[in-house]
This record gives C-alpha cells, sequence and structure tokens, in this order.
C-alpha cells in the first residue's frame, strides 16, 4: 500500500480556477497539494483561448497583407508557413507553462505540485499514479475538482476507420490543409474556419441545425454567416452527417442528408467541432459518492459544492457555460467563501463572451429571442456598423450593433457584432452593473474617433 499524506486542501486539475485557487490557499497558511495529469494551464492555455487567438493573430496578419492593396498599398501574395505559425504558438505556451510552474512551486512553498492521475478511493481521499510509475495516496478535508473537458466525439459511420482532427490536434498540425471540412458552426467551428480560409484553405463548415451560433438571435447569426462567406467560406445547413470515408488517393468524402436531398462534400482535412465533454469517467466518482448529470458533468449547487462534504467542482467539469472567465469567477466563489467570509453565487451571474471572428461578437445579458421567451418588455436599438465613422475609416464595415432597453431605459442585453466587438460590449457591461440609463450613455462625450462614439447614435435608433 502506498504511504498516506494529508494535506489541507487538494486540487485535482491545473485550470484557471484550480491555479489561482492554489495560491490563494497557500497564502493563507494552508497546505496544498495540486495534482495535473498533462500540462500545467489547463484548457485555455494548452487548447483553448491562447492557443487558437495566437494561431488567429497569425492569420490576421496574413489577411492584411492580402488585402493591402485595397488600402493602397502594393505588395507580394503572402505565403504562409505553417510549421512557423505553429512554433510561434508553442513558445508562447512554454512561457506561460514556465510561468505558472514558477508561481505554483518556486513562488509559494505551501504548494506541492504532482505530475499524475488522481483517482477517488473515498469521500475525501485519492490515489494518484504518478508519471514516474509510483503510486501516492492523498487525503484532505477540502478537495476540489478543476479536471475540464475534452473534444466530444460525435457517433458517424465510418470515423473509425478514417483519419480526423479534434480541435486541440489541429492546434498542432504543421501542414495546410487544402480543404478542410468542419463539422459543427459554433463559435469554435467558424474561428477555425476563418482562420484556415486566412491561411489559404478552402473551407466547408457543416452544420445540423438551421444556423450557426444557435443561441444567437437569428440576425446575429445570419450575419455573420454572410461575412464569412464573403471570404469563401461553405456553409451547409440543416445537414445531418451519415458518413465519412476516404479513398486511396487520401481524399475524405463526407455524406450527408440535407432537405434538398444527400451531398457528398470532398476535402482533404476533417475537423470534428461538435462540443467538448467532461473529463470525469476515469475519476473514480463513485467510491467518493459524488453525483453527475446524465452528460458526465459534476452536480454543483450554487457555491459549487457536491453533494459530499467538503468537495467542490469548479470550471468546465460542471456544466454550464465554458468559458475561461467563468472558471475564474468559480475560484472567487470558493476564495470567497472559505478565505473571506463571504457568500458569492456561481448562479444567476452576468455572461459575457466574444466570438473572435471578423467581424467580433461580443454578448452580454439578454437576446432578443430571450427577452420574448421570457415576456420581458424591451425596445431594441440596431445601428449597422457602416454607419460609424471608424468602420468608413478603417474599411471594416461588416455588422451592427443591437441593445435591447427595458422600460426603465436601462440596458437589457447586446450583441455587438463589428470590430472590437467584446470591447465595446465590456463598455455596456459596465453600464448594466452600473444601472446606467441610456440617455446616460447617449450624451456622454466619447473620445473621437473611436468605435464607442457610436454609443452617441445607436439610441437614437431605439424603436
Amino acid at each position: 500500500m502506498p504511504k498516506t499524506t494529508s494535506y489541507d486542501a487538494l486540487i485535482i486539475g491545473s485550470g484557471q480556477a484550480g491555479n489561482p485557487l492554489a495560491t490563494a490557499l497557500a497564502d493563507a497558511g494552508r497546505r496544498v497539494v495540486l495534482v495535473e495529469s498533462f500540462q500545467l494551464g489547463g484548457s485555455c492555455i494548452n487548447y483553448g483561448c491562447v492557443p487558437t487567438k495566437t494561431l488567429l493573430a497569425s492569420a490576421e496578419r496574413t489577411h492584411a497583407v492580402r488585402t493591402a492593396a485595397e488600402y493602397g498599398v502594393r505588395t507580394h501574395a503572402p505565403t504562409v508557413d505553417m510549421a512557423a505559425v505553429i512554433e510561434r504558438k508553442d513558445a508562447l505556451l512554454r512561457k506561460l507553462r514556465a510561468g505558472i510552474r514558477s508561481n505554483l512551486t518556486v513562488e509559494r512553498p505551501g504548494i506541492t505540485l504532482l505530475q499524475g492521475h488522481a483517482r477517488f478511493t473515498g469521500p475525501r481521499s485519492v490515489q494518484v499514479a504518478l508519471a514516474s510509475g509510483e503510486t501516492t495516496a492523498l487525503t484532505a478535508p477540502l478537495i476540489f475538482i478543476n479536471t475540464g473537458t475534452r473534444p466530444a466525439m460525435p457517433q458517424l459511420d465510418g470515423l473509425n476507420e478514417t483519419p480526423y482532427l479534434t480541435t486541440d490536434q489541429l492546434l498542432d498540425l504543421k501542414e495546410l490543409p487544402a480543404h478542410l471540412l468542419i463539422i459543427g458552426g459554433g463559435y469554435i467551428g467558424l474561428e477555425f474556419g476563418q482562420m484556415y480560409r486566412r491561411f489559404g484553405s478552402q473551407v466547408t463548415i457543416v452544420e445540423s441545425g438551421g444556423q450557426v451560433l444557435d443561441r444567437e438571435d437569428a440576425d446575429v447569426s445570419k450575419a455573420l454567416q454572410a461575412a464569412l462567406a464573403n471570404e469563401g467560406i461553405e456553409f451547409v445547413l440543416n445537414a445531418r452527417t451519415r458518413r465519412v470515408s476516404r479513398n486511396q488517393a487520401g481524399e475524405l468524402t463526407l455524406t450527408v442528408d440535407t432537405r434538398t436531398g444527400e451531398r457528398r462534400l470532398r476535402g482533404t482535412h476533417l475537423l470534428l467541432a461538435t462540443g467538448r465533454t467532461p473529463n470525469t469517467d476515469d475519476l473514480g466518482l463513485d467510491a467518493a459518492g459524488i453525483k453527475t448529470d446524465e452528460h458526465g458533468y459534476i452536480q454543483v449547487n450554487e457555491r459549487l459544492k457536491t453533494g459530499v462534504r467538503g468537495v467542490y467542482a469548479l470550471g468546465d467539469v460542471h456544466g454550464g457555460p465554458q468559458f475561461t472567465h467563468i472558471s475564474y469567477d468559480d475560484y472567487r466563489v470558493v476564495r470567497d467563501a472559505l478565505l473571506r467570509n463571504k457568500r458569492r453565487s456561481a448562479k444567476d451571474r452576468p455572461l459575457p463572451y466574444a466570438v473572435f471572428t471578423e467581424p467580433q461578437l461580443g454578448r452580454i445579458g439578454l437576446s432578443e429571442t430571450q427577452a420574448q421567451e421570457q415576456n420581458i418588455p424591451y425596445r431594441v436599438a440596431k445601428l449597422p456598423v457602416s454607419t460609424i465613422g471608424r468602420a468608413q475609416q478603417t474599411g471594416l464595415a461588416a455588422g451592427f450593433w443591437k441593445i435591447l432597453v427595458g422600460e426603465d431605459d436601462r440596458l437589457l442585453g447586446a450583441a455587438i457584432l463589428g470590430p472590437e466587438g467584446g470591447d465595446v460590449m465590456a463598455v455596456l457591461q459596465v453600464s448594466m452593473v452600473g444601472r446606467l440609463k441610456y440617455q446616460q450613455l447617449q450624451e456622454m462625450v466619447w473620445a473621437h474617433p473611436t468605435w464607442a462614439e457610436a454609443l452617441n447614435n445607436v439610441f437614437a435608433r431605439l424603436k
């Protein structure tokens, strides 16, 4: 039997909630052990926000060079060195991981960092299969599960016999696909689709629903799809993918059923962007009595407690919106409860997010569809980006701003589809937190010429 070591707190997973919680508990004098089975940093740093946005920056530079003539700049057509693009991303990830390791170990001696896979053996005990091949047993009165998610695999005939890419794997591909087929029209599929189209790939996105970004208002989804289609991306909607195959020449074929009949889509590479599944199936949760839902997500209350005393679940592993900033707020919920004697709730909190396509989409609060479903009275102000002075100067004129106002003249929500949509959305989020009335934004002195200056104009279009 391996020797058992006791700690004040055990954190399973080095994600965007687990890491800051480890440092906060250590700074408070707690003895903390953090177990990570893969790379330090969790999904955001290793296969989420950081690598994807780093690659998007390279794609944006490529597009800027390709379209430079439209701005009076003569240059040669860009040549993309995918190996160099990937190495730029990898160099940043190595730097960030090293910084995390230093923060967790060198800077805080109260944290023990273990590389290995943790599995529950009881309500507050785990056994860790270390990367070295040895096994150790750990106990703690407080255990925090922050194990994140992995790409979900669709049920698709021929998939096991056909090479495919997950979003994690595509981040390391050092060759440029001639024709990238993408299953999934969510924000991940759209970001990767535009990225590789700008690198020079032909791109086809297959979506089972009637619109991309199925949680957005139809006008927002259609406008973004139109902008991406103008760059040459093909969309196949209302399409049920039935089979994938590969011929002797290496060409892939997707067989899909559409409303107009069967279609066969051919390409060189296949990306599965069909969502993610929680990393809970190999944690031994039954041994601890920890409950999950039908999809494997750990069930928690508003304070992120499981049904087992002293055990919490943080980040993507408990379901709900899977964003880095939500995971970080999970850390604050637990930190305040344990170290500051403050009660915070993980339910009904603001959900800002951005889709990093061009045009960018920033979203906060209620959509128009949600306001209608909840019978909440509203007025809507909608402003085409093309009317904004900054858009005319930069040539970035696709999209529109859409802001919902309640009966009390305060903001209910917004969808900002356009350049710097996420940052403009943040201005509106602050206004919502401060309960400003729209007239205060409309009459505010904004610097000229900025994107935010359009807040002087958008509310004149209230209906």
